[in-house]
Order: C-alpha cells, then sequence, then structure tokens
C-alpha cells in the first residue's frame, strides 16, 4: 500500500493521555484524517489549540486534528489505537461500536495482558491487531502530553496469524512507517505482550505499594528482594498459560531494576494511587491473583501487596 492511500485512511485516536497523545501527534504530524476523541476540558482543549507533543525523541510536534470529538460522535474508521486505561474498556467499545466496521482495524496500545482479547468479545467485528509499547509518556496539565528519553517503541502482531492478518499486520506497518513511529511486527506477540507485562507487575506495584521511587527500593534490600519476588510470581504465571518467556527474559527484567532505572523513576499505579485516583491495580495485579487461583500457582507477594493496594 503506497503513501498516497493511506493518506486517504481515517485514522482515530481514542484516550489522548500519555500514550495516545504520543500517537496522536505522531500519526496526525504525517497523516490528514486524523480524528482525536476525547472527553471535557481535554477535547475544548484540543478544539481551541490543537495537541501539543514535547518529545525527546522526535521534537516539539504540535497538530490540528481533522476532528476532535467525543467517541460517540466518530464517524467509521479505518484504523482505530485504543489508548485508555484498561478499567475503562468495556465502555469504550460500547461507544466505539458504531465507528468498527468488519474491514477496521484496531490497536489497543494498553497496559495489561487480555485487552486485545476483549475487545474481540466486547465488538466480534473489525480486525484486532495487539500491541504494547515502550515508552515515557503524560499528560501535562496544559492539555499538552511529553514524552521523555531516547526510545518509544511499539510492537505489533496477531499470535499465529494467518497469511490474511499478515497482510493486516504488514499495511499497519507501513502506516506506523509513514508516520515515524519506531515500531516492530513481533513474531510471538504473547511473548512480547508478558515481557513487558512482567516487568511492570514488579515495577509500578512496588512503588506503589510503599511510595518509593526505584531507587528507594532498589537501595532497600528487603524492598529490592519483594521486587524480585513480584518478577518470578508473574513468570510463574505465564509458564502455567504457558507463554513462551524464558528465564532469560527474566534476568534481563532484572537487570533493567539494578542498572537502568533512573532513580528517581516512579510509575503510573504510584501516581495514580496516591493521588486517590483510580487505577490499573486490577490490572498489575487483581488479574494475577485471579489467574493464580484458578491456575493454583501460589503468589504471596503479589496477594500481600495486592490486598494492601485494595485497601488504600
Amino acid at each position: 500500500m503506497n503513501q498516497e492511500t493511506l493518506k486517504n485512511k481515517k485514522i482515530a485516536v481514542i484516550g489522548i493521555g500519555g500514550v495516545g497523545g504520543y500517537m496522536a501527534g505522531m500519526l496526525g504530524n504525517h497523516y490528514p484524517h486524523v480524528t482525536l476523541a476525547a472527553r471535557g476540558e481535554r477535547l475544548e482543549s484540543i478544539r481551541k489549540h490543537g495537541l501539543t507533543l514535547h518529545s525527546d525523541y522526535n521534537g516539539e510536534i504540535t497538530i490540528t486534528p481533522e476532528y476532535a470529538v467525543p467517541i460517540e460522535e466518530l464517524e467509521e474508521q479505518d484504523y482505530i489505537f485504543v489508548c485508555v486505561k484498561n478499567y475503562s474498556l468495556e465502555e469504550v467499545c460500547r461507544s466505539m461500536a458504531h465507528a468498527v466496521t468488519d474491514h477496521t482495524i484496531i490497536v489497543p496500545v494498553m497496559n495489561g495482558v487480555d485487552p486485545g482479547e476483549r475487545i474481540r468479545k466486547y465488538l466480534n467485528k473489525g480486525i484486532v491487531v495487539d500491541s504494547l509499547i515502550y515508552i515515557v509518556a503524560f499528560a501535562n496539565a496544559d492539555f499538552s502530553v511529553t514524552q521523555q528519553g531516547n526510545f518509544a517503541k511499539l510492537y505489533i502482531g496477531i499470535q499465529n496469524a494467518d497469511a490474511e492478518q499478515q497482510q493486516v499486520i504488514a499495511e499497519l506497518s507501513e502506516l506506523l512507517s509513514g508516520a515515524d513511529i519506531d515500531h516492530k511486527a513481533a513474531p510471538d506477540i504473547e511473548q512480547a505482550i508478558w515481557r513487558k507485562y512482567i516487568l511492570n507487575c514488579a515495577y509500578n506495584v512496588t512503588t506503589a505499594y510503599y511510595d518509593n521511587t526505584i531507587g528507594q527500593i532498589r537501595n532497600d534490600p528487603v524492598k529490592a528482594k519483594e521486587y524480585e519476588d513480584l518478577v518470578q510470581e508473574a513468570y510463574q504465571i505465564a509458564l502455567a498459560k504457558h507463554v513462551s518467556v524464558t528465564q532469560a527474559h527474566i534476568d534481563t527484567i532484572l537487570y533493567k531494576f539494578y542498572h537502568e532505572y533512573a532513580d528517581n523513576a516512579t510509575s503510573s499505579l504510584q501516581r495514580d494511587v496516591t493521588a486517590g485516583k483510580r487505577s490499573e491495580l486490577e490490572t498489575f495485579s487483581g488479574y494475577l491473583v485471579k489467574e493464580a487461583e484458578r491456575l493454583g500457582v501460589s503468589i504471596p507477594i503479589t496477594e500481600r501487596m495486592y490486598h494492601g493496594l485494595k485497601d488504600k
């Protein structure tokens, strides 16, 4: 598919927070028919001022989308990038169903291991391409979006894709390339998603449970050991589900914890819990507790921190 054809595609981004704002900024900087779906003051700001992305990786970008609307007012789309919190997904799917045709390509760029599976169940139409993104990005008080660091890498795929699905992935890759979005088609997307998920289950949960930075956790032997335990417990769930994650992947996750993260690094779960906001605790912890019970796997540290955070 050539770029001229791609420029005629209708593209929507739902959820203009950190990740959604990054995707919207990059797509809207290269394609004319981009719609941003938001609500409230954020929607009004986009309508009046467009969307500004402050990106360490890609520079300063300000876009004026073709449309900025509530989800309920979306037109039928060729591509929909869903970038919302996990707890909003069912409601979002109901609200966007009218904009999905059998040929709409839906890309959930979200936390957790099951948003793609859930979208398939909720909508039962469209073509869902699973994804994950490694990025540090957040929305600011003025509704601009900041992306920090010299990386923002998206992985896309459909597990055990047939020939038709492989063509869909190839076309999505062309669209992303045309927007200068750093990405890769993962041959085993389930493994790739779980590798990030295992990392996040430890990173988000320990920082939120103790309201500590990564540096504070790393420099406390007891807390550092609990971080390792959380990684291992999530790994055991992955193995019980027959995901092809290996000990080498776990070693890499722990190396990043001890040697790569900034001392002052915090997490989205920590920020939401501290602020008293609704959080993705069920995504990072509750899901594992339910699966552990179903599969008969012991995860005592995850359970203790899950219930402690629920009490908060």
